[in-house]
């Protein structure tokens, strides 16, 4: 069981005691103590966005934030089951001075967490969840008195608000998808996947649409994560029905993967790889992922005379840096596309319309899209880690068995070789060193990524 506090927000298991697992009392202390930092800056204004994911525990920890809230003096308003993007999008239409997403996004059903929003509807900064976690360790709020206590509203319109918004981006083309006549497969995963991709999907002319794990029950049918051996039932079902395309999201609908119309996957590292194609085609610009995404967005951006700039993993950070460099398209390779004229967030729903124009408007199926993107393989791993690991022994080893080769120590280590590259890095979210290596060959990736395993596994 555990409880994480990082810049992706407060993360935890549900049951358990208080500090070691995300307890009610974990829950009221952490959304007290941001209830508390937003009161402080956000002056008279006193309203902030909740909404949640489909998980199991989502209704129960709702209850929790919106009295704790409540009893702070905040006015809340409730999404309910939503979407992140959705909710980050909501900040700004409501003009809230926050939000909080109920959601552990891709992790299984057993966690939850908070993930906190500014005004704008971004994640807050390393600092402020600095200074908000200084307040939870003191205990340092005051809760309202009975005739200052605040409101609670629902609010039921913020996902069409998010589709209309969608549907109104200038790249994205309504007729040419609807002309394709696309016949779509959607993982839906037990969440709110279900409510708003098909309600997307329906709105951009899509009439063909096949929902696996529809039942908004939290109960997922399968590891959330969409990572290919977890989206074999998607992969079957778009072979069997001959379906155009397959969709995969995580359960707050933040990260998308594809599906060919053979059963291949499309991979989650060339989601953004393909909608940035597509974005830079029409505007030239940068783009920014973070550095344990493929180097195939690097190509594309070359190729149509833009600058690619890494970032250190994390939103936030591709965010900032996206901000820094004026990036007209950005995101992660784990799926999660960014297009910052729309909101600076990872949206599953901006990257469906942007896809199937590209794929509407080049004629061309999922397969001969991806086989137009340079071939990079990355082997993708983990190692668990128990408590009272020292990670700053294990990567001053790593450093320096491999200081012959250019190093970047700006998120964990970052190793160049000739062609390849391999990225290790303790997660934000779960207590884990992930190592990614890729290649222009499968195998040459996975032999340096059991490599570094075996390093790590030298010192543990």
């Amino acid at each position: 069981m555990a409880l994480i506090k990082s810049i992706s927000g407060i993360r935890g298991t549900i049951g358990g005691k208080p500090g070691d697992t995300l307890s009610p009392l974990d829950v009221v202390r952490f959304t007290a103590a941001y209830g508390t930092w937003l009161a402080k800056r956000a002056g008279n204004n006193q309203k902030v966005v909740i909404g949640r994911d489909g998980r199991i525990s989502g209704e129960m920890v709702q209850r929790l934030v919106i009295s704790t809230l409540n009893a702070l003096g905040l006015d809340v308003v409730d999404l309910g089951l939503s979407t992140t993007p959705t909710v980050e999008m909501a900040v700004v239409f409501e003009k809230a001075a926050g939000g909080i997403i109920l959601t552990a996004s891709h992790n299984p059903k057993e966690w939850n967490a908070l993930k906190l929003l500014n005004e704008k509807g971004e994640f807050i900064s390393g600092e402020d969840g600095a200074a908000l976690l200084e307040i939870a360790a003191k205990d340092d709020f005051t809760f309202a008195s009975v005739d200052k206590l605040g409101t609670y509203t629902v609010n039921d319109t913020a996902l069409q608000q998010h589709i209309d918004a969608v549907l109104a981006y200038p790249l994205v083309d309504i007729a040419a998808i609807k002309k394709a006549k696309f016949k779509i497969v959607l993982d839906a995963i037990n969440s709110t996947g279900a409510i708003a991709v098909p309600a997307l999907l329906r709105a951009l002319g899509v009439k063909d649409i096949t929902v696996l794990n529809g039942e908004v029950n939290g109960k997922f049918a399968h590891n959330p994560e969409p990572l290919p051996e977890h989206l074999r039932e998607l992969c079957n079902e778009v072979n069997k029905q001959k379906a155009d395309i397959g969709i995969a999201v995580d359960p707050d609908v933040d990260r998308l993967c594809f599906v060919c119309e053979d059963g291949s996957l499309f991979g989650e590292e060339y989601t953004l790889v393909a909608v940035a194609d597509y974005v830079l085609k029409n505007r030239k610009g940068n783009t920014v992922s973070n550095m344990s995404s493929t180097r195939a967005l690097k190509d594309v951006t070359i190729k149509h005379g833009g600058t690619y700039t890494p970032s250190a993993v994390g939103e936030v950070n591709v965010v900032n840096k996206m901000k820094a460099v004026n990036a007209v398209i950005g995101g992660e390779g784990n799926g999660g596309i960014i297009v910052p004229d729309l909101h600076y967030g990872r949206d599953a729903l901006i990257g469906i319309a942007l896809f199937l124009s590209h794929m509407a408007l080049e004629k061309k199926s999922a397969k001969q899209l991806r086989n137009s993107y340079p071939d990079y393989f990355m082997s993708k791993n983990k190692i668990e880690l128990t408590a009272g690991f020292d990670i700053k022994k294990i990567f001053e080893h790593i450093k320096k068995k491999y200081k012959q080769h250019p190093i970047n120590t700006e998120d964990g280590l970052k190793i160049e070789f000739e062609n390849d590259w391999v990225h290790l890095r303790t997660s934000n979210t779960e207590p884990i060193i992930r190592i990614y290596a890729e290649s222009n060959s499968e195998t040459v990736a996975a032999n340096i990524a059991n490599k570094l395993i075996k390093d790590i596994q030298e010192v543990m």
